[in-house]
């Protein structure tokens, strides 16, 4: 038995619901359930805001997957999701003190997976969707974040391009080279990938080129909604590049798609003082040691056993518990680069080098350095006028 295996056997789930309160009495028994509970019901009801005073939905977020695309296994259905969903509601609470609810739903049906979390989201403060295939979770985060009046956040699309985008910004300051300036090209369009796009687009980068599956994603080529969505956002008309080409003098490959598939011919290619984010799991794009040698300055991985893994649990925890602190309703491109420069500022100019572009997630400043980043561009906002 693997020791992973035998944690989980021993353990029988890595969660557990503990009361707050001591109930050793009559008395004990009649505040905390009937008929004492009926005050903070009919507070309550009177207004619904005031379950953030009375209820743990001001610290409760709720980890919703259906299985259709967890980690590296794919489709798997929801009760093999659930130890992924109990992991990380685990790190909500190792991390943040959040407490966190995995709920697998058995149904993979779009329309489905919406009702159920509008029906339950009252009982939340937060939901953080996870491990749902794309394109679908896209349109479910969208209409999900429309439709309630708690913050949704999708972590494999934006938890990842965060944390991305931290590494990108300590990784420049390395190189000496300016956001606006850069040429990038992505391979993987999918959730993280996706997400990256947009969140790179809005941070200021103007040339982006982007792959799928079937090559650039080009609007010439396109076929589908969101290969026109990412088309447009790469401003790419019908450059009809290879990734050997589009590599070219690049000086930045970031990589969520597949093992194996950059060589290292294509790194010598790129620009001087390459930045390369091979991040599939477990197997990268080029594996670390053969992106330094073929010239690469800096290279980053999904991996635990290389430097600089770009790693979502790096956002998530400071995020909600950033989120949770004020109330918010939603989740802005503005608060994820804030949560990036967050998590990038947590590595000092006397700390920064070509090893060490993001922080440990041990690291305990980063929790709070995102909460307070996520608290404070909330708050700005709200001051502009914006529901948020």
């Amino acid at each position: 038995m693997s020791r992973a295996l035998d944690l989980h056997d021993k353990l029988r789930g890595k969660l557990t619901v503990e009361a707050k309160c001591d109930i050793q009495t009559a008395d004990d028994l009649a505040l905390v359930y009937s008929p004492g509970v009926a005050d903070p019901c009919l507070k309550i009801k009177e207004d619904v805001d005031q379950a953030y005073t009375y209820t743990w939905k001001q610290n409760t977020v709720a980890v919703i997957s259906d299985g259709s695309a967890v980690l590296g296994l794919g489709n798997i259905g929801p009760e093999a999701a659930l130890p992924v969903m109990e992991g990380k509601a685990a790190l909500l609470k190792r991390f943040a003190n959040i407490n966190a609810v995995p709920i697998v739903l058995d149904t993979q049906d779009t329309e489905t997976i919406i009702e159920v979390c509008k029906a339950i989201a009252p009982g939340f403060g937060g939901i953080n969707l996870e491990d749902i295939s794309a394109p679908r979770c896209i349109e479910i985060e969208q209409r999900l974040e429309k439709a309630l009046k708690i913050p949704v956040f999708h972590d494999d699309q934006h938890g990842t391009a965060i944390v991305t985008l931290a590494a990108l910004i300590n990784a420049l300051k390395l190189v000496n080279k300016s956001v606006d300036s850069i040429k990038v090209v992505v391979s993987g369009t999918g959730a993280a990938g996706s997400a990256i796009v947009r969140l790179l687009k809005d941070y200021g980068i103007k040339t982006i080129y982007a792959f799928d599956v079937h090559g650039i994603v080009a609007l010439k080529t396109a076929t589908t909604e969101h290969q026109k969505m990412i088309a447009t956002l790469t401003e790419n008309q019908d450059d009809l590049f290879t990734m050997d080409e589009a590599l070219v003098n690049a000086d930045v490959f970031i990589g969520v798609s597949a093992g194996n598939i950059i060589k290292t011919s294509m790194i010598k290619h790129m620009a001087e003082h390459a930045i390369v984010f091979a991040m599939a799991n477990p197997i990268p794009e080029i594996s670390y040691d053969d992106a330094l040698d073929a010239g690469a300055m800096v290279v980053g991985t999904g991996r635990s056993d290389y430097p600089n893994q770009i790693n979502n649990v790096l956002v998530f925890p400071g995020l909600f518990k950033g989120l949770l602190k004020v109330k918010a309703i939603s989740v802005p491109q503005s608060v994820h680069i804030a949560a990036a420069q967050a998590i990038a500022e947590c590595i000092g100019d006397i700390e920064l080098s070509a090893t060490n572009i993001v922080p440990s997630v041990f690291d305990p400043r980063v929790v709070d350095n995102v909460a307070d980043a996520v608290a404070r561009t909330v708050m700005t906002l709200r001051k502009k006028g914006v529901n948020i």
